[in-house]
């Protein structure tokens, strides 16, 4: 196996997909919850995302290519859909605890466009085309695996923190998240625009 891939694709995904900056978005969305349920949200996320990082790793470009979609426009209606998700934070709509809710939160914004976003299925996509021989492929294949493991990691053990700051603490984080969700949905936006406006 080629380790010095295998750490520049793990590293690359790490930076991308941020599982330190997703567990205050993750607490918010499971707080208050049933921890039976919370855990639940956690492997749906990291296995949504799983599912889908690894579809565009064997397909991705064909997919793209097929639709007639480039990863500008992949960029900015993740945006809009984080935006969204974002307002409802902000705003107490995603305090529910509705088991449609649950399942929700965990596909959309949680499974994608959050850990697969547009940067990380990019990021795959590259790598694949760029492999080279059995051991390349292994490498990124370790890599996407050791990432999810990681992502998973962090959100079930983010759980404890849950039980520390109380229903008062995860409202805060709540609104917090929020903020920060709103402003990753912008820049998102921003630079799927700034793609559209060079590929011109």
């Amino acid at each position: 196996m080629d380790f010095a891939l295998f750490g520049s694709v793990f590293l690359t995904l790490f930076v991308i997909m941020d599982p330190p900056g997703i567990t205050p978005i993750f607490l918010a969305l499971s707080g208050g919850r049933p921890v039976k349920v919370q855990r639940r949200m956690a492997w749906q996320a990291t296995l949504v995302a799983f599912g889908v990082i690894a579809l565009f790793a064997v397909c991705g470009q064909q997919i793209l290519d097929y639709l007639h979609v480039s990863v500008p426009a992949l960029m900015v209606s993740g945006g809009l859909l984080l935006l969204l998700i974002s307002l409802d934070l902000l705003t107490g709509k995603a305090d529910e605890p509705t088991q449609t809710k649950d399942v929700n939160a965990a596909l959309v914004p949680l499974g994608m466009p959050l850990l697969a976003g547009p940067g990380a299925i990019v990021t795959v996509i590259l790598a694949v085309q760029r492999a080279d021989g059995a051991g390349q492929y292994t490498a990124v294949w370790m890599a996407i695996v050791a990432m999810h493991v990681v992502l998973w990691l962090t959100m079930r053990y983010s759980l404890l923190i849950i039980r520390v700051i109380k229903d008062g603490g995860v409202v805060l984080v709540t609104r917090l998240a929020g903020m920060l969700l709103a402003a990753i949905a912008v820049q998102q936006i921003a630079n799927g625009i700034t793609d559209f406006i060079n590929a011109a």
